[in-house]
């Protein structure tokens, strides 16, 4: 027996660039076990299978999982699948049953706006920026009133802030600091960003995860913005800025980024982009 799948580049446009998504259909009756052995064949950063839903008020059931285990929300296999369900079904609206909670996706033009379904918080201890510079083989980290940072939205990411582009070029796993700052910060993965004109630039590495480097993370780019209004970056009302990701790594992806604060506190998060489909076929059922 086999299953039909769908390969989409996911926060671009251009084929080859932006973050590749294997999406896995007609995955009714797999066992977790059988979806972990599939992620790991296609050994992207994420897969997601598509399954029936019993509720009514959603498309479709998802699970989502990196090569080495399940998470429970993901910014690119989410747009990437609802970009993928609307054009089959002529949709405008997608709403994903993921393990977090239902994910609503608006789609206009080609492209797929997500609504975060957990709002970020802070996760875990504090980070500590001397270890945190040692990690990622800086002099330093954090600039103007930006510091290190944990936050969780489903998953939880450690945010390192650095100093210009050139920084963030530079940065890089090292051990076994990398692994004492996971550790540290009850993290298995960390987000570095610095600012640009239209936002900001990111590297996101999570290697005890099996990504080395990630080319685009969709729920990190919500989490940021709980990153975000500790340092002061998000006023009152509603922000938009433009992250790219992955340009060091020659898949450069684009990700909006929106955020409303309401009374000095996150009250939604949304993230967008767009999807182009790269390859389908057929795959074992394990």
């Amino acid at each position: 027996m086999t299953l039909p799948f769908h390969v989409y580049d996911v926060f671009t446009d251009t084929p080859f660039t932006g973050n590749p998504l294997a999406i896995v259909e007609e995955a009714d009756g797999l066992s977790t076990a059988q979806m972990q052995i599939i992620a790991r064949e296609f050994n992207l950063s994420e897969t997601i299978f598509v399954q029936r839903s019993e509720d009514a008020t959603q498309t479709a059931r998802v699970r989502i999982f990196f090569p080495t285990g399940e998470i429970d929300f993901a910014g690119h296999p989410t747009i990437g699948c609802a970009l993928h369900l609307a054009a089959q079904r002529g949709l405008d609206q997608v709403v994903l049953g993921e393990n977090a909670g239902p994910v609503p996706v608006e789609i206009a033009d080609g492209r797929a706006t997500l609504s975060a379904p957990v709002l970020p918080h802070p996760h875990g201890p504090e980070c500590d920026p001397a270890l945190a510079a040692r990690a990622v083989e800086l002099d330093g980290v954090g600039f103007g009133r930006h510091r290190p940072g944990v936050f969780a939205g489903g998953p939880a990411f450690a945010y390192l802030p650095v100093a210009d582009r050139a920084a963030l070029r530079r940065a890089r796993p090292i051990e076994p600091y990398w692994s004492e700052l996971m550790t540290a910060c009850d993290v298995d993965s960390a987000y570095l960003y610095t600012p640009t004109p239209e936002g900001y630039a990111a590297r996101m590495f999570s290697p005890t995860a099996g990504i080395p480097e990630d080319p685009a993370t969709g729920s990190a780019s919500a989490i940021l913005a709980a990153q975000l209004l500790v340092s002061g970056a998000l006023p009152e009302g509603t922000t938009r800025l433009s992250l790219t990701q992955g340009e060091d790594m020659g898949r450069l992806s684009r990700i909006g980024f929106e955020a409303q604060v309401t009374d000095g506190a996150l009250s939604c998060v949304r993230i967008s982009g767009q999807a182009v489909p790269i390859s389908q076929g057929r795959i074992c059922r394990p």
